[in-house]
């Protein structure tokens, strides 16, 4: 149960409910942490064109890649809300449940590729360790297994937005839906 007052998308009216149906028309569902925004819904439009920027748009980054970097800076804030989700969005990508089952309890256990690695480590760091990021992590860490700046930068704002997502979505109550993975457009 939510913290704060939420409108559900019966009671929407106005503005809120045509930002409601714009979603609904956009990613295939109404997701809870959109509806946690329903006081302030312009909000949720900039979060929405964040979103949709950053895991959608043009990247060297795989739709793959950005949904694992979601996962791993979920699990490490502990946030079961955005590993469910961005889970089953990985499964979409590697249909399959064994390897994401290894990946959320040790993503070392799942078989990744040396980019792969270096992402998911780049998400693990930067979440929990931001200070140890420096120039000789970008050197050895990252360009080394073969990702560009781009990526890197866009690997950044991936982290850096689930961060700000999970606080939203642990420091206002928001749970898991109970048809969580139906509905998603992931691609």
């Amino acid at each position: 149960m939510a913290f704060i007052k939420v409108i559900d998308y019966p009671q929407a009216e106005g503005r809120l409910k045509e930002i409601y149906d714009y979603l609904i028309k956009k990613r295939g569902k109404l997701a809870d942490v959109h509806k946690i925004q329903s006081l302030n819904p312009e909000s949720i439009l900039k979060h929405m064109d964040l979103y949709l920027h950053i895991m959608f748009g043009s990247s060297p980054l795989k739709r793959y890649q950005r949904e694992m970097i979601a996962v791993v800076v979920s699990i490490n804030n502990q946030c079961p809300y955005c590993v469910t989700h961005h889970g089953e969005a990985l499964l979409h990508f590697w249909k399959d449940d064994g390897k994401l089952a290894n990946f959320i309890k040790d993503y070392y256990g799942a078989g990744l590729n040396a980019k792969d690695l270096a992402l998911c480590r780049l998400a693990e760091t930067l979440t929990i360790h931001p200070s140890q990021i420096d120039e000789a992590y970008h050197k050895d860490q990252l360009k080394q297994p073969g990702l560009d700046d781009r990526s890197i930068l866009d690997a950044s704002l991936i982290i850096a937005y689930f961060n700000f997502v999970n606080r939203l979505v642990l420091g206002l109550g928001v749970e898991l839906e109970a048809d969580s993975g139906t509905g998603y457009e992931y691609e």
